[in-house]
């Protein structure tokens, strides 16, 4: 089975208890991912919002030393260019991508950026749920949008054709993204807020608007985003969120970001060796087999060609 997820905080967890990929206790482990046939899955480092300058820095650099170190141990190819991808692709190999989870690694300085050329990353959430140098996230009640450095941070992104990751900003940072940036925009992990009224999931404009952009939305797998009483959710809700986003237009714009190891997954959802259940279950709902692929890897992958361009 081919298989493209957006999303997971895998990487934080091996460096925060220092482990390997091959932990069984992980959502995501060398075992569990023995199967999928190619495989690429973005890795995040996700900075808790207490950390702060160089501590930040610091962290995010030793995420990136811990997951080449992992790459390099467990045969997985450390994706760097659209040419790693297809490499991937071509020889049904694993590749890793890693992305940040919260800008405040860059510390209030813009050359801090030139870190993110360096380690290849590929995604950028410019805050978490909270407030940082940039901006503000989901959860901050009266949000003020985005900072003057945080327009600085946004131009050099798109300079070096880095991608913003809308999945934590507040409604009105996500609009001075949309208004500051020239580039596609991505939503790694995140559901349809019109289907579970969260803050953390995307409204309708949003998600049109990504669709215009021609960007991605990975469906988040954690039950409060699913499920608007979270203990009732289940894998039957991933189809009423990917539904939506299709009635949406989203049929070249959705793809799959799990959060693995960063969320309370449902009853039904162990690990990520659930995706298997979970493409029968949307061949069983009468979804063809060309759009459950687009779905599962081929969204994801077209998007890696924006990479080079």
């Amino acid at each position: 089975m081919q298989l493209f997820d957006l999303h997971c905080d895998t990487i934080y967890e091996c460096l925060a208890n220092n482990i390997e990929l091959n932990d069984k206790r992980l959502h995501i482990s060398i075992d569990k991912i023995s199967h999928f046939s190619p495989y690429i899955q973005c890795f995040a480092i996700c900075v808790p919002e207490e950390i702060r300058g160089k501590l930040a820095t610091d962290m995010f650099k030793k995420a990136y030393s811990k997951l080449k170190e992992q790459c390099e141990k467990y045969d997985i190819i450390l994706i760097r260019n659209y040419n790693d991808v297809k490499y991937v692709v071509d020889n049904k190999l694993k590749g890793a991508i890693f992305t940040v989870e919260n800008a405040s690694v860059l510390a209030g300085n813009i050359d801090n950026i030139k870190l993110f050329v360096d380690f290849g990353v590929k995604f950028v959430t410019l805050t978490w749920n909270g407030r940082n140098e940039l901006g503000a996230g989901a959860m901050v009640t009266h949000s003020n949008g985005i900072t003057p450095f945080g327009i600085e941070v946004i131009r050099e992104l798109d300079n070096n054709n880095i991608f913003i990751d809308v999945s934590h900003t507040s409604d009105r940072l996500f609009n001075d993204i949309v208004m500051y940036s020239t580039k596609p925009i991505v939503a790694t992990h995140s559901n349809s807020r019109a289907i579970t009224n969260h803050k953390r999931n995307l409204t309708d404009s949003q998600f049109s608007t990504i669709v215009k952009k021609g960007g991605i939305v990975g469906i988040n797998l954690y039950r409060d985003f699913l499920n608007i009483e979270p203990d009732k959710a289940s894998k039957y809700d991933i189809l009423r969120h990917v539904e939506h986003f299709l009635s949406l237009g989203g049929e070249n714009c959705i793809s799959l970001g799990g959060d693995f190891d960063g969320c309370n997954l449902t009853e039904d959802i162990k690990n990520i060796s659930a995706y298997e259940e979970i493409y029968q279950l949307f061949l069983k709902e009468n979804y063809s087999e060309s759009l459950v692929e687009k779905i599962f890897f081929k969204n994801a992958l077209n998007f890696c060609e924006n990479f080079d361009k």
